[in-house]
């Protein structure tokens, strides 16, 4: 057995948006419905090219504070039906899932989409995480990550970055979102990759550095 098949069972967390899943289209098509709708005018591709923060938070950009509620309400309604057959899985998304649990760790995806919805893309796309925790932003993706202990989080936007550093654990950015890899380095990410996937090959040099310097120190 190899010191790394013997090594103590760890936590990667991942974010969903543009780390794991291209929801662009998917997130196209619901708020082009809400223009649709509402008759309010929203800027789409502005939307599709800075996504990452809450959706009450991008809707408050275009609706009034009193129709932010309606529009989150409208908008999650006709998501699972526009949204979650028209979004792929990111290259090497599941490859970087599989190297976690060829490892002998665990996987938690974070991610401040709806719950729900994000579900419904990881069955849609047999992504096999092992827990989904949704509805946190930024530093709020601390609060998960702490209680799975996540040792490593993933993610494309430096709200990732802050949420892992707030949780105490590796920040791993993808510059697969509306960040650049300067961006993602400037916020304090620990590392940045071009895509999920240099991930595998990344977290098995990590884990083989890891494991290597716990044995040391027990020696």
């Amino acid at each position: 057995m190899t010191p790394l098949a013997r090594a103590p069972r760890f936590t990667v967390g991942f974010d969903l948006d543009l780390t794991l899943i291209d929801s662009v289209p998917g997130i196209r098509a619901s708020y082009e419905s809400l223009v649709a709708t509402t008759g309010t005018y929203i800027d789409v591709d502005l939307v599709c090219a800075r996504l990452g923060p809450p959706l009450e938070q991008e809707l408050a950009n275009w609706f009034p504070a009193d129709g932010v509620a309606e529009a989150m309400e409208l908008y999650r309604s006709v998501y699972p039906t526009l949204g979650i057959h028209t979004s792929p899985a990111m290259r090497g998304a599941r490859e970087a899932l599989a190297a976690v649990r060829e490892l002998g760790g665990r996987s938690v995806v974070v991610t401040a989409k709806y719950e729900r919805n994000a579900r419904l893309h990881l069955d849609h796309l047999g992504l096999d995480a092992d827990a989904l925790v949704g509805d946190l932003w930024a530093e709020g993706k601390a609060v998960a990550l702490r209680e799975h202990d996540a040792t490593v989080y993933v993610g494309d936007h430096t709200g990732d970055v802050r949420g892992a550093r707030k949780a105490g654990a590796l920040s791993v950015a993808v510059a697969t979102g509306p960040c650049d890899a300067d961006e993602l380095r400037a916020a304090g990410a620990d590392v940045v990759l071009d895509d999920l996937t240099a991930f595998p090959g990344w977290l098995r040099g990590y884990r083989a550095e890891t494991v290597g310097a716990v044995t040391d120190s027990l020696a």
